[in-house]
């Protein structure tokens, strides 16, 4: 039986944590501000080692901002969440309207034939790793015809953007900064396949579909990003709920462990 049809699991109080304060929202909206605006100056700088130490979190919050806007968990309206994802896709060199379709479809399909979000889990670590260029590039190509028209019509703008952004960065605009931010982001969406698919859930099965993360720390330094089976039991739960999430989890079934990430 699916862990997602355990009645244990089932029987979770989770709807309370539907709702973001105040406080919560303008947290998720301005998370990766702070990361982005370091890794600016730490590159305007010079000071390469730092800089990539900031751009990993800094992309790390962006996804962390993306899934949530994809799931439409940001405390705001829908068309607000589209737009968090434009900007993040002009940031993250990805159109994210095109992560959304095919991660909501991974939630849909979740590990079988037609996971197309999900298909680097069945790889090995580092056959995983090579695929890496090639993972953001299908999910765009299967985003937009799995799209919707107001979708495709997302990826395009997003596309565009990107584009503009690109040709300015090393055509018109003398920033060596910018240039090396849009390097950095390209090559870290080129290990979104490894990181954010293969991690949470490589070994597993449509039985038990996802890993999560256990102990503070490791959750603390990954902005709980990866309490991924929690995520995957109730979609609709924030990632700043997942922690509270997990311990009712464990209160109401404790004998179910799902494998560690890490």
């Amino acid at each position: 039986m699916s862990m997602a049809r355990d009645p244990r699991l089932r029987s979770v109080p989770w709807r309370d944590l539907l709702r973001l304060s105040i406080t919560e929202r303008i947290y998720e909206l301005l998370l990766s501000l702070p990361w982005l605006l370091a890794t600016l100056y730490l590159l305007h700088r010079q000071w390469y080692v730092p800089a990539l130490v900031s751009s990993f979190f800094f992309f790390l919050t962006g996804l962390r901002q993306v899934h949530n806007a994809c799931h439409t968990m940001l405390g705001v309206p829908r068309w607000a969440c589209d737009l968090v994802l434009f900007v993040l896709s002009l940031l993250m060199l990805s159109a994210m309207h095109a992560v959304q379709v095919t991660h909501l479809h991974h939630h849909r399909h979740c590990l079988d034939d037609k996971d197309i979000e999900g298909a680097t889990a069945k790889l090995s670590g580092w056959q995983a790793l090579l695929w890496g260029p090639m993972h953001p590039l299908r999910l765009h190509y299967w985003g937009f015809r799995l799209g919707s028209r107001s979708k495709r019509c997302w990826i395009v703008a997003e596309l565009l953007a990107m584009a503009t952004l690109g040709l300015c960065a090393f055509f018109v605009l003398d920033s060596l900064a910018l240039r090396a931010f849009l390097l950095i982001m390209a090559v870290g969406e080129c290990g979104t396949g490894f990181f954010a698919v293969w991690s949470v859930h490589h070994g597993c099965d449509q039985k038990e579909i996802a890993r999560t993360q256990h102990g503070w720390f490791k959750n603390f330094v990954s902005y709980s990003m990866f309490y991924h089976l929690e995520h995957h039991l109730f979609p609709q739960v924030p990632t700043c709920h997942l922690p509270e999430l997990a311990k009712r989890i464990d209160e109401v079934s404790p004998t179910i462990r799902a494998k560690d990430v890490f």
